[in-house]
């Protein structure tokens, strides 16, 4: 009890020290510099306190040595031009985030460079306590899978985050969202394997981070499609010396938290991987993990795919069908044991993050895709639907985009479904340029069957 005592007599003159001066402040804000220079990551706890309101002077003083540039709103203003709906990239639970731009003329010595700015919400989900634990957090922590914060404006009642742009946005928007092509295999066991390093890098801190909402919607993807993770209003610091777990108040997103961290409140790495394999199923499948859209057996993407990941025929039913079968066919069984072990309800049958980035590294290298030949598709006279759109966006006069080129798998049509196609198309049977586009396609097609 003495020690609860003095803890909060320590901090108690913390919460109100807008210049006040006082010694037991002032000593506090020099350890933590001390701290701080030391290169020890400073936990949440450490600046944390009962009334969660830290002055911006002592947040300052908490990230010394951290890099993190001060904005004034008045220069966010400027970056983003006024908030300029121009500008709006979207909008989460924290509030609304805008593209910017800043310079050396924004602050001395501040690279040029795309951001983008987080405005918290005061009437929003998160609040005040969840943007400290960003700007402790991604103020400190450093990693190539990691976003980079560049700064924070703590302004009166405004609280801002400024982070480096990420150009192609969030995973969620690639795997769920109409008008996004459909990510290639080796492009999503890329994203599988970085998002997996920065969780690896925040397991095995000196100090553990327990990342607690790795979902779709946090995994950011850059023009390169790396993979990093951002916001971190919800991490908690690990358990450390003899503690098995951290207790907290149950929060995250449906459909990734981990059973028994709904049940206990108990908070572990592990809860970090059983979310990670729901991803990785998201992944595999392309589909959410809870779609109330869907017939109710399959609403829950665990409870239904999970049985199907150790069967190879039943894998390939599940099998995202944007995919069109190309994918290593022993990279997905690998990929599907992993996100089997990391789903199991028991937390200690999970692997560990480094034992899964070894698992799935490996399988980029996989070599047995399947290539089958690009067939030029046309619409036939009584063709289908598809053919039906064609024709008549031909006959409006209009360059029409649906004849694209489908690939198809070699055993996916036959010769004469093959040629067939031709007519309809400006080709006349049997004629000279029928005949050498014919031969053409059935040596492509003899070629990639052997």
């Amino acid at each position: 009890m003495s020690r609860k005592k003095s803890k909060a007599s320590w901090w108690s003159p913390l919460a109100s020290c807008f210049g006040r001066g006082d010694k037991v402040s002032q000593i506090r804000s020099k350890k933590l510099a001390m701290k701080q220079k030391s290169l020890q990551r400073l936990s949440f706890s450490d600046v944390s306190h009962s009334t969660g309101m830290l002055s911006p002077e002592d947040l300052s003083i908490s990230l010394v040595g951290s890099n993190l540039y001060v904005f004034t709103l008045a220069e966010l203003k400027v970056a983003t031009q006024s908030f300029s709906t121009s500008n709006f990239i979207g909008e989460g639970g924290f509030g609304p985030v805008y593209k910017g731009f800043v310079d050396d003329k924004v602050k001395p010595g501040l690279k040029a460079q795309s951001v983008a700015v987080k405005l918290l919400d005061l009437e929003g989900v998160q609040g005040h306590m969840e943007w400290q634990a960003e700007v402790i957090f991604l103020g400190q922590l450093r990693h190539p899978h990691l976003v980079k914060l560049i700064g924070y404006c703590y302004e009166e009642e405004h609280r801002l985050l400024v982070y480096e742009f990420m150009a192609r946005g969030s995973l969620e928007n690639h795997l769920f969202k109409r008008f996004f092509a459909p990510l290639p295999w080796l492009t999503r066991l890329k994203i599988a394997v970085g998002a997996a390093k920065g969780l690896v890098f925040l397991h095995e801190a000196e100090k553990p981070v327990i990342y607690r909402d790795f979902k779709a919607s946090n995994i950011l993807l850059d023009s390169d499609y790396k993979a990093k993770l951002s916001d971190f209003g919800l991490a908690k610091d690990g358990p450390e010396g003899d503690d098995t777990h951290v207790s907290t108040r149950v929060m995250g997103t449906q459909g990734y938290a981990a059973p028994e961290y709904i049940m206990t409140g108990h908070l572990t790495a592990k809860s970090d991987v059983y979310s990670f394999g729901v991803v990785l199923l998201e992944l595999l499948t392309g589909r959410r993990s809870v779609d109330k859209s869907r017939p109710s057996r399959e609403q829950n993407l665990v409870e239904w795919a999970r049985p199907c990941l150790n069967d190879a025929r039943k894998l390939n039913r599940i099998m995202d069908p944007s995919l069109e079968g190309q994918y290593s066919t022993k990279g997905a069984l690998k990929a599907a044991a992993v996100a089997y072990q990391c789903l199991s309800q028991n937390p200690k049958s999970r692997p560990h993050m480094s034992t899964i980035v070894e698992i799935l590294e490996p399988i980029l290298e996989m070599d047995d895709i399947p290539t089958g030949p690009f067939v030029y598709t046309v619409s036939a006279e009584n063709g289908n639907e598809e053919g039906s759109g064609k024709t008549k966006a031909t006959e409006n006069g209009q360059h029409h985009h649906g004849h694209r080129h489908k690939r198809r798998s070699p055993r996916s049509g036959s010769r004469s479904e093959t040629l067939s196609r031709d007519v309809g198309n400006g080709l006349h049977r049997n004629s000279p340029r029928h005949l050498r586009e014919s031969r053409a396609q059935i040596t492509t097609k003899e070629l990639c069957c052997k």
